[in-house]
């Protein structure tokens, strides 16, 4: 059984997170934005705890002060800040040691410019997972590193898209996987279906294609979560590659295999069939 947390951020590893901490924007954050309204009012800091490989950190969470007359809509503006000499930000350097590394190689090389922006390829990212736990001032923290994504990557070469979305969406997990790639397996589908999780609250449990809510006058929910790009080839979880669809509209996608057009959002069949989206809050 996967762990139950609530998905807060997944969080590209760069200078700011080995050193100092991490932006979160709480947009389409669903479960964090009730959490931070109940726990820190806009303006104010707190102290929070970091839970990282079984042991606990401490840190701060601030949440920004803005001019709420000029910008009456924006959410709320968070950071989780840390000392670069603290504990928690010699951890991550030290579980992010690619990262790190190339980002120093690449200052040096720039004769030591402190403010130079460093770009790490795509094929050599690596994420921090944020979530919430039932505690207020304590988040969850989990390490997506090079390595991770390498057995990943090797792990899901073979698995078929449908199945792994209902592994998603249902929570079940390979029994069959060996114990070298077990962890990595389920750091992924956790963080996965977390997203989902997310996204299904955004839409109150809506399909995005037709809007309805087919579990609604039974009391249940079976709206499930769709990767636009298949995940098992694309290993892209995040929500933008996440759409919230009926199980009719799920099969039918996966059978049918229509091509989604993003800047229109619109699903167009082969037999000429155009189907756009009827809601969208998150793409």
């Amino acid at each position: 059984m996967l762990e139950q947390h609530n998905y807060v951020y997944k969080k590209e590893v760069d200078w700011s997170v080995l050193q100092q901490g991490i932006s979160i924007p709480v947009t389409i954050q669903v479960i964090f934005q009730n959490t931070v309204n109940r726990f820190i009012p806009r303006g104010q800091s707190k102290d929070i705890f970091l839970v990282l490989e079984g042991k606990t950190y401490k840190a701060n969470l601030v949440n920004q002060r803005f001019d709420e007359r000029k910008y009456p809509n924006r959410k709320d503006i968070l950071q989780i800040r840390y000392n670069p000499q603290s504990d928690i930000a010699e951890k991550l350097r030290s579980i992010f040691e690619v990262s790190y590394r190339y980002i120093i190689e690449h200052r040096n090389s720039a004769n030591g410019n402190q403010r130079i922006f460093t770009k790490i390829p795509e094929e050599q990212k690596e994420h921090l997972a944020i979530y919430t736990t039932e505690y207020d001032d304590t988040y969850y923290l989990e390490c997506i590193t090079l390595e991770d994504k390498r057995v990943i990557k090797q792990t899901f070469m073979q698995e078929d898209e449908q199945e792994y979305e209902a592994s998603i969406n249902y929570i079940s997990v390979d029994s069959t996987a060996t114990i070298a790639s077990v962890s990595q397996i389920v750091k992924e589908r956790r963080l996965n279906r977390a997203i989902g999780e997310n996204l299904k609250l955004l839409y109150n449990y809506q399909c995005q294609i037709c809007g309805e809510n087919v579990g609604d006058r039974y009391g249940v929910h079976v709206v499930e979560a769709h990767h636009i790009d298949p995940f098992v080839e694309s290993l892209n979880n995040d929500a933008n590659n996440q759409l919230i669809i009926c199980p009719n509209h799920h099969r039918i996608v996966h059978r049918a295999a229509p091509e989604f057009e993003r800047k229109k959002l619109i699903f167009i069949y082969n037999n000429g069939i155009e189907e756009r989206l009827l809601l969208n809050r998150h793409l």
